[in-house]
C-alpha cells in the first residue's frame, strides 16, 4: 500500500450455498453494536488473540456471494467459510447493518451473540462450515465496501478496500493475515456495471430486475486485507504483456483522460514486470493485473493481488508537474513490488509491517529511476519523502521499523507511517549498499520460495540473507530496525569535530558513512566522504565554510546547518547547480526549522537566494507551500513573508520556460501565497496570465480557493464554479474553498461535517479540515479550540478506521499558537478512554505545536 511465480496447487470451484439474490428470511433482525460513550463500536484484534485463532483454526475456503444491484444503501452478503479446527471456542469478525441468518455446522446461531464485530464460535475438531447472510452497509470513508456517486454524470461507483479491520464489514471472516485462504466471489450487479476482483470474472447470465451475474474463478490464498471487488460502469483498457494480461480502469467522466495516460501506464507496468522478473527470477503469479482507478480512495493506491486500487485523482485531468508523475510512477511500481513483498509473502503480523512497505518502498523507487523515464526519482524522493519519515521518527510516537510492537490492529494502522516506509527504505537502501545486488536479491528469492503463498517474519527473511551470505546481521537488526530514532549528527567548528548523538531514550551505536559537500563563500562545493562510528570524530574546516551534511542521503540520521553554513547558503545557492545537493541542503533547513534551530526569516531569504536558480519543479512544488504555511506565519511580519515568497514565485514563473512544469509548479505557489486579490482576479478570468499559463480546472479552483481564504468571493460564486463543472474535484475543491471563507458561518459549516452532523465522503471532510484552520483568521476559529478538544473524543460514534484518525488531524487547532492550547492538547492526550487512532494522531500534533510554539521562543518578533 501507498500513504505509495509458477503455478501453484489447483483450487477446485466451490459452488455457493445461498444464492445471494434469494429473499432473506423473516424473523429478528440483529442490532449491530451496544457501546459505551467514547467507545469505538467494534473490537479490534489483539496479537495475542490472533496467536490463538492461527493455532486453532486452518480457513480450506472462502465462497462470497455479493447482491450489489438490490439497493443504493446496503448490499446482501452471504459467506460461506470452510475450515478446520482443532476444536474449542473461537469467533469469526463480522460488521453488517444486519444479519438474516447464521448456519454453523447446519445448525442456526443466534445473531444475538454478535457483539462489537465479534460472533463466538464453539468449534469441533475436523471440520467445519459456517454460513452468514447478512446486509452490509455501503461506506462513503474509503474502507469496506465503498460507493461513490460520480456529480459529473450520476453514475455509481463500488470498490473494496478491506485493508486492516474493514473487511469484515465486506464478508464474514477470520480477519488476521496469516490465516490465508483462497477466495471464490459471486456477484450481482446492475446490468451496465463490469465487475473486477481479485481473480479473472465473466459475465455468466441476468439476473432479477435486470441485473446481471458474474462469477470470479478462485484465487490464490490470500490475506483477508487483500480481497477487493471492483464494480460499476467504468471505463476499461486492456492490454498483455510476456504472457500477463493488463488492464486499466476508470469512471466514465474521465475516460478520455485514462485514454491519454494509458499509453505512460502501460509503458511503465511493462518495465516494471521485466525489471521485478529479472531481479527475482519468480513471476508474477496472481493472473491478470488490473490497475483500478477508483473514486475517494483513502491511501495512494493498495497492492490487491489482481486488482490493484489507486486513487482516481492519479488520472490527471489537468496539468500536472513533473513531480508529480514520478509520485504516480513510484506509485505503480511500489505496487508493484507488493506482488512479491507482501502478497506472494505476508507478513505474519503487523509488527513486521516494513516487511511490505519498507521494502515496496525501496524497491518502488529504485526500479522506477533504473528502467523508466522518471530517472530523477531518487530526487522526487528527498523532496517528497525524507522529512515525512525524519519527522516521524523525532515524535514521541517513533516505534522501531521492525517488530514495532503493533499490540493490536488499531495500533498497528497508526504505524504505517514515514518511519515504516521512507525510513525503512533508507535502511535497505543501505543494507543493499553493504550487502550488494547478489547477496540481497538471492536472499530475498530464498525468503519468497521457502514462504510461497504464506507468512513470514522478519527473522525469516534475516535468516535467508545469511544463509546467501550476508554474515551475522544481529548487530545490524538491533541498531538500525530494532531501536527507534534518529542519530544527531552536528559539526562542532569549536571543537573540530563531527558529533554522533543516539536519542536519550533510544540508546545505539550506528556507523554512519556520509558524503560531506563543503564550499567556502563564494567558492566551489567540494564533496568527500566521511565516517561517523564513535560519539567523535575529527573533522576540520576553514573558517567560514559552509558544511553540508549527508546531502546525497546516504545514512539515516538528523543533519542540521549550523549558523556559519546557513550564513554562506544565501551566497552560495545562487550558484549551485547540483540538483540532489540543493535536495540536501533543503532537507538540512527543513530539519533544523523543525527543531527551532534556524531563525524563519533565514529561511525566507535562502528561499529568495535558490529560487532563480532551481531547476527542479520538485524542490519549487514541495518547498514553497512549506515556506507559504509554516515558515511565514512565524516571521516577524507574516505579511511580509508571503509578499516575498510570492514574489519569487512570480520571478521564477517569469524566468522558466513557457509551458514548463517547472513554470507551472512556480505559478501554482505564486496564486496560493499571493494577498494580491485583483491579480488573482486578472489571472482567474485569463487576463494578464504569464506566457505558457492557461487555467484549468486546476488552478481554477486554486484561485478560488486562495480568494475564498481572503474573503474576496462569496458561496454564490464558488456554487456557479461547481455547477459549471460538477466533477469530483470541483466537489472536494468546492468544500474546502467554502471552509475557508472568513464568516462564522462557514466554520460551522465546516465544523457540521467533523461532528458528523452532515456526512461527507472521505475527501471532502479533509477539505473541510484543511479549509478551515487558516491563519489569520483566528478571531473565527478561537471558538472551536474547546469544541476540538470536547469534540473529538465522541467522532468513534460516527466513523472509524483510517478516517477516524485523519479527521482528528485535519480539524486539530493547528492555528492557535498558544500555551494554553498545547495544555489542552495533553490534557486530551491522557483523557481515559479515548480511542487509541485519535489518540496517537493528538500526540504527533502536540509535539508540532510544541515545536512551532519553541520557534516562536527562540526567534521572537522584534
Amino acid at each position: 500500500m501507498l500513504r505509495a511465480a509458477g503455478a501453484g496447487r489447483p483450487h477446485p470451484r466451490h459452488r455457493s450455498v445461498t444464492s445471494p439474490t434469494r429473499p432473506p428470511p423473516a424473523g429478528r433482525r440483529h442490532r449491530v453494536c451496544r457501546v459505551t460513550a467514547n467507545q469505538s463500536p467494534f473490537h479490534s484484534l489483539q496479537h495475542t488473540e490472533a496467536r490463538a485463532r492461527f493455532d486453532l483454526l486452518t480457513v480450506d475456503s472462502y465462497d462470497v456471494a455479493l447482491d450489489l444491484a438490490s439497493d443504493d444503501a446496503t448490499f446482501r452478503s452471504v459467506t460461506t467459510i470452510r475450515f478446520t479446527s482443532k476444536g474449542g471456542p473461537t469467533f469469526v469478525d463480522l460488521k453488517p447493518e444486519r444479519v438474516n441468518e447464521i448456519r454453523f455446522n447446519g445448525s442456526p446461531l443466534d445473531a444475538d451473540l454478535l457483539e462489537r464485530g465479534r460472533l463466538p464460535l464453539a468449534t469441533v475438531e475436523g471440520t467445519n462450515e459456517l454460513v452468514v447472510d447478512a446486509v452490509m452497509r455501503f461506506r462513503n470513508d474509503g474502507e469496506g465496501l465503498h460507493r461513490s456517486v460520480d456529480p459529473a454524470d450520476g453514475k455509481h461507483y463500488v470498490y473494496g478496500m478491506s485493508f486492516m479491520d474493514a473487511a469484515p464489514s465486506i464478508f464474514a471472516c477470520f480477519d488476521q493475515p496469516d490465516l490465508k485462504a483462497p477466495y471464490t466471489f459471486h456477484v450481482s450487479a446492475p446490468a451496465d456495471w463490469v465487475v473486477i476482483g481479485n481473480a479473472p470474472g465473466s459475465r455468466t447470465g441476468s439476473g432479477p430486475g435486470g441485473s446481471a451475474q458474474w462469477e470470479l474463478e478462485q484465487t490464490q490464498p490470500l490475506s483477508t486485507y487483500f480481497v477487493t471487488l471492483v464494480a460499476g460502469p467504468y471505463h476499461l483498457i486492456r492490454d498483455e504483456h510476456d504472457g500477463i494480461p493488463l488492464g486499466l480502469s476508470s469512471r466514465a467522466s474521465i475516460a478520455k483522460d485514462l485514454d491519454a495516460d494509458a499509453d505512460e501506464l502501460f509503458t511503465m507496468t511493462k518495465q516494471c514486470f521485466d525489471e521485478f522478473h529479472r531481479l527475482f527470477g519468480i513471476r508474477y503469479p496472481f493472473g491478470e493485473y488490473h490497475q483500478a482507478f477508483v473514486p475517494e480512495f483513502n491511501a495512494g493506491a493498495m497492492e490487491n493481488p489482481g486488482c490493484v486500487t489507486f486513487r482516481d485523482p492519479l488520472i490527471f485531468s489537468s496539468r500536472v508537474t513533473r513531480g508529480v508523475r514520478i509520485a504516480r510512477a513510484t506509485t505503480v511500481a511500489h505496487e508493484m513490488a507488493h506482488q512479491w513483498f507482501g502478497n506472494i509473502v505476508t507478513p505474519k503480523w503487523w509488527d513486521d509491517l516494513w516487511l511490505n512497505e519498507s521494502f515496496a518502498e525501496y524497491m518502488g523507487n529504485r526500479v522506477t529511476a533504473d528502467v523508466t523515464e522518471y530517472d530523477d526519482a531518487w530526487t522526487h524522493n528527498a523532496y517528497a519523502r525524507r522529512q515525512w519519515g525524519l519527522v516521524a521518527d523525532q515524535r514521541p510516537s517513533t516505534h522501531a521499523v521492525a517488530g514495532n510492537g503493533a499490540v493490536d490492529a488499531t495500533a498497528a494502522l497508526q504505524d504505517f507511517d514515514g518511519i515504516s516506509y521512507a525510513k525503512g527504505s533508507s535502511i535497505l537502501k543501505q543494507l543493499n549498499a553493504t550487502l550488494g545486488d547478489d547477496v540481497f536479491f538471492a536472499g530475498a528469492i530464498d525468503h519468497f520460495t521457502r514462504h510461497r503463498f504464506g507468512n513470514a517474519t522478519m527473522h525469516d527473511l534475516f535468516a535467508s540473507w545469511e544463509q546467501a551470505g550476508a554474515g551475522d546481521l544481529s548487530s545490524f537488526t538491533s541498531n538500525w530496525l530494532r531501536t527507534a530514532g534518529p542519530d544527531t549528527i552536528v559539526l562542532d567548528r569549536a571543537a573540530r569535530a563531527v558529533r554522533r548523538t543516539p536519542p536519550a531514550d533510544h540508546p545505539a551505536d550506528r556507523p554512519h558513512t556520509i558524503r560531506v559537500a563543503t564550499a567556502a563563500p563564494e567558492g566551489k562545493w567540494e564533496v568527500s566522504t566521511l565516517t561517523v562510528d564513535s560519539p567523535e570524530t575529527a573533522y576540520d574546516v576553514a573558517e567560514g565554510t559552509a558544511v553540508v551534511l549527508d546531502p546525497y542521503e546516504d545514512t539515516w540520521a538528523l543533519v542540521q546547518p549550523d549558523a556559519t553554513t546557513v550564513a554562506a547558503l544565501k551566497s552560495l545557492l545562487p550558484a549551485t547547480d547540483d540538483t540532489r545537493l540543493r535536495a540536501g541542503v533543503w532537507n538540512n533547513v527543513r530539519s533544523a526549522f523543525h527543531n527551532a534551530a534556524i531563525d524563519p526569516a533565514d529561511v525566507i531569504d535562502l528561499l529568495e537566494a535558490g529560487l532563480p536558480v532551481e531547476d527542479s519543479d520538485d524542490a519549487v512544488f514541495y518547498t514553497m507551500p512549506w515556506a507559504i504555511t509554516k515558515v511565514a506565519p512565524l516571521v516577524a511580519d507574516p505579511a511580509a513573508a508571503l509578499r516575498r515568497i510570492s514574489t519569487a514565485a512570480l520571478a521564477k514563473v517569469g524566468d522558466s520556460v513557457p509551458g514548463s512544469t517547472l513554470q507551472l509548479s512556480a505559478f501554482q505557489a505564486a496564486v496560493s501565497s499571493t494577498t494580491d486579490s485583483g491579480q488573482l482576479r486578472s489571472w482567474l478570468e485569463g487576463r494578464v496570465l504569464p506566457d505558457g499559463v492557461e487555467v484549468d480546472l486546476d488552478l481554477r479552483w486554486r484561485i478560488l480557493v486562495q480568494l475564498a481564504a481572503l474573503g474576496e468571493t462569496d458561496r454564490d460564486e464558488l456554487g456557479a464554479a461547481l455547477d459549471a463543472e460538477p466533477t469530483a474535484r470541483s466537489r472536494v475543491e468546492h468544500t474546502r474553498a467554502t471552509a475557508s471563507l472568513p464568516d462564522a458561518e462557514a466554520k460551522a459549516w465546516a465544523w457540521g461535517r467533523f461532528t458528523g452532523e452532515v456526512d461527507v465522503p472521505n475527501y471532502e471532510l479533509e477539505a473541510a479540515g484543511l479549509g478551515m484552520w487558516r491563519t489569520g483568521q483566528e478571531h473565527l476559529t478561537d471558538e472551536y479550540v474547546d469544541r476540538y478538544f470536547a469534540d473529538v473524543p465522541r467522532t468513534v460514534e460516527v466513523r472509524s478506521g483510517w478516517v477516524l484518525a485523519e479527521a482528528a488531524q485535519f480539524f486539530f487547532p493547528a492555528t492557535s499558537l498558544t500555551d494554553e492550547t498545547l495544555a489542552k492538547a495533553r490534557a486530551l492526550i491522557d483523557l481515559d478512554g479515548l480511542d487509541a487512532s485519535i489518540q496517537r494522531r493528538v500526540v504527533d500534533l502536540t509535539d508540532e505545536l510544541e515545536r512551532r510554539l519553541a520557534i516562536q521562543r527562540a526567534y521572537p518578533v522584534r
